[in-house]
């Protein structure tokens, strides 16, 4: 489990292809404090520490999580956002994220808006997943490539966040223009009350 508070944003130093599989290796400051086994959050998808080298350790993804992740996208220097799974005696900063990405979006436009920016993301819109859960709701929870954020000026098939110069300088945000995809984990607890209302 996750909160969507990135801890350090990263770069891919290497990546390796295995059948259906994809090997990351990425670089990052904490690799110390990492063991083989542990969850990390790469772009929002939970994956799992395979190997520990130097300063590097390496992920693996499988075809499911590449089918539906923006990860079979990445390259070596590519920036991607990591978090560490949450510590159960800590505050929670964000929401509830669990790694687990339903889909992709599409940026469609960045605006500045006097020292914040606003994005807006577009995907692809299925009346059946949003009756399950899977949509945004005005001022509700959405995490977008591993961040926790707030959504604003919500509709069917897209949504705005606001982006403040801190997000904006420390996760991949600051790489994010028009046409870039990213990943889409939507709110779980929104999912869970979409389920037991069909059942009333």
């Amino acid at each position: 489990m996750f909160s969507g508070i990135v801890e350090e944003a990263a770069r891919v130093v290497a990546i390796e292809q295995e059948k259906g599989n994809i090997h990351l290796t990425m670089e990052c400051s904490f690799v110390d404090e990492l063991k083989i086994d542990q969850s990390v959050a790469h772009n929002g998808v939970c994956l799992t520490v395979v190997k520990k080298e130097g300063r590097t350790y390496t992920v693996t993804a499988v075809q499911e999580t590449l089918d539906r992740s923006n990860l079979g996208s990445l390259r070596p220097g590519s920036l991607v956002n990591l978090e560490r799974s949450m510590l159960m005696n800590g505050r929670l900063d964000g929401h509830i994220v669990q790694g687990h990405v339903d889909q992709t979006a599409v940026c469609t436009r960045v605006e500045e808006a006097d020292g914040s920016w606003y994005y807006t993301f577009e995907y692809k819109f299925d009346k059946a997943m949003a009756q399950q859960g899977y949509l945004t709701v005005e001022k509700g929870s959405v995490c977008v490539n591993g961040v926790s954020l707030t959504v604003c000026n919500s509709q069917d098939n897209s949504f705005q966040v606001a982006i403040i110069p801190y997000t904006h300088d420390h996760t991949n945000f600051c790489e994010i223009e028009p046409g870039t995809v990213v990943n889409l984990e939507f709110d779980i607890v929104g999912k869970y009350i979409s389920k037991m209302m069909q059942y009333k």
